[in-house]
């Protein structure tokens, strides 16, 4: 199953949910996010019910598989690590930044360039893992 394919399910399910909850508090967990938050404010939108402070999205999955890949990498404990991610939520648009990382380690270019595809792969890690058999649902970190 390719993100396309997890695009089309999700925009679906994202679409029948936000015409039954118009007026919730909607923190967007289906990936890729930066897809689905845009069409539940669009779903919203033509209900008459977007309030852009009730729609939020969730990507807290990139910061911890960055903390832990970094952390494995520098030999140190996850919980002592500090690693911004920005970006979007889908292959290339993901950007951790390790260069500023904390604690410092050092690693090499080549060391981060592989860690940075690695974060950038890992939602297809995942789904290939699985032999396609249903999305990313497992966690890598």
């Amino acid at each position: 199953m390719s993100r396309d394919d997890l695009f089309n399910i999700n925009a679906g399910i994202v679409k029948g949910l936000c015409s039954a909850i118009a007026k919730a508090l909607v923190n967007m967990i289906s990936n890729p996010v930066n897809s689905t938050v845009p069409i539940a404010a669009e779903v919203f939108k033509k209900a008459g019910t977007y309030d852009e402070k009730k729609l939020f999205g969730v990507t807290t999955l990139d910061v911890v598989r960055a903390k832990t890949f970094y952390a494995e990498k520098a030999k140190i404990k996850v919980a002592d690590v500090n690693v911004p991610v920005v970006g979007g939520r889908a292959g290339i648009t993901i950007l951790p930044l390790f260069s500023q990382a904390t604690p410092k380690a050092n690693l090499a270019e080549g060391d981060i360039k592989v860690l940075t595809k690695r974060m950038q792969d890992g939602g297809t890690e995942v789904v290939e893992a699985k032999a396609g058999n249903g999305s990313a649902t497992l966690s890598m970190a």
